[in-house]
């Protein structure tokens, strides 16, 4: 084997090895980040095929320079119509890809210094439709309590809202994680980079966890058993973010009839954002809904919550009083394409 086909390989197997074992198990990402990874990455290459002629045999880690990248960012706006905010999602992904390389090749760290300058298109920032706590509570009445699936999407949407936890934190959480039977129960979450966090519950969405464990995992719960789990598959395959969200669509729009305060483009992550503004509402100290919120950065809490200058100065003021295993040859008996050769997706022109 050449030079150049080996190392074409070698990126290869770096690109699958991260969308298909890094991502998902070592990184724990959503199930929506690995496909908007795998969607970014199957587009870049796509570029390279298709715009700079690279192939099999010259596929290497110049292919990941400054200047293509910014090349590809002109491309996707231009040709493929891509929205700043797309673009700059796709760049992100790129970037995540390259510190990942980094960590496997230390020959490559230039490659995600050169990204990290490359600068993000600018954007009109959007807010994330609000939701009152009268909105709240008519979405919650909307389940059926008479079915099963509706006292079961009644209770994640309590813990959902109780704890203001990531989606993705909540269809990965093991029963195992849940404290009930202590004088002040909680649950420990994990989160972004494997970090730990303890949410407490109050009474009234504790007593809905009991009940909820009881009827869908018994009197002996497998602690490894993941809390919410998908109805067809059992009590190890996570429900999907998507079934989920569709859910909580159908009973927005069901609430809204009651209360028009309930927006109708309801998902879980418009619930996480109503819990962190009420939160501040009721006067919670910032710092405390960002560790709650699993945010490495007060800076990421105070845009999260569209916080003014004038609120951030006060926040900040009062806190100053406060004391690998082998990997298939997948381009075997395929197609010659970088694309098959890594698993990635065919890209339409």
């Amino acid at each position: 084997m050449n030079k150049n086909i080996k190392e074409s390989t070698r990126l290869a197997k770096h690109i699958y090895n991260w969308l298909k074992v890094y991502t998902p198990s070592i990184n724990a990402n959503s199930e929506h980040t690995i496909k908007a990874y795998t969607l970014a990455l199957s587009l870049y290459v796509y570029f390279l095929e298709t715009k700079k002629k690279i192939t099999n045999a010259n596929f290497c880690i110049q292919c990941f320079s400054q200047e293509y990248i910014e090349e590809w960012i002109k491309w996707l706006q231009n040709n493929r119509g891509n929205s700043p905010e797309t673009c700059n999602n796709r760049l992100a992904a790129l970037r995540a890809f390259l510190k990942y390389l980094c960590m496997k090749d230390v020959s490559c760290r230039y490659l995600y210094r050169e990204a990290a300058l490359i600068p993000r298109q600018k954007t009109a920032k959007k807010k994330i439709t609000g939701m009152s706590k009268n909105a709240v509570k008519a979405l919650m009445k909307a389940p059926d309590q008479s079915k099963k699936t509706g006292r079961r999407d009644l209770v994640l949407m309590i813990v959902m809202y109780a704890t203001a936890a990531r989606i993705s934190e909540l269809l990965s959480m093991k029963i195992n994680q849940l404290h009930l039977n202590v004088d002040k129960p909680y649950i420990t979450v994990i989160g972004k980079g494997s970090k730990i966090r303890t949410l407490y519950l109050l009474p009234k969405a504790a007593a809905h966890l009991r009940a909820y464990l009881k009827e869908f995992h018994g009197d002996n719960p497998i602690p490894i058993a993941l809390l919410f789990y998908s109805r067809n598959l059992g009590i190890y395959s996570k429900m999907s973010e998507v079934s989920v969200n569709k859910q909580l669509k159908k009973y927005a729009a069901t609430a809204n009839l009651q209360c028009k305060e309930v927006p109708l483009d309801t998902h879980a992550h418009v619930l996480r954002h109503a819990k962190a503004s009420h939160w501040l509402e009721d006067g919670m100290n910032i710092v405390e809904i960002s560790f709650l919120l699993g945010h490495a950065q007060l800076n990421t809490t105070m845009e999260y919550l569209d916080i003014t200058t004038e609120e951030e100065r006060k926040a900040l003021a009062t806190l100053e009083d406060e004391t690998s295993s082998k990997v298939d040859k997948k381009w075997k008996g395929k197609t010659n394409s970088l694309s098959s050769m890594m698993g990635l997706m065919d890209i339409k022109s």
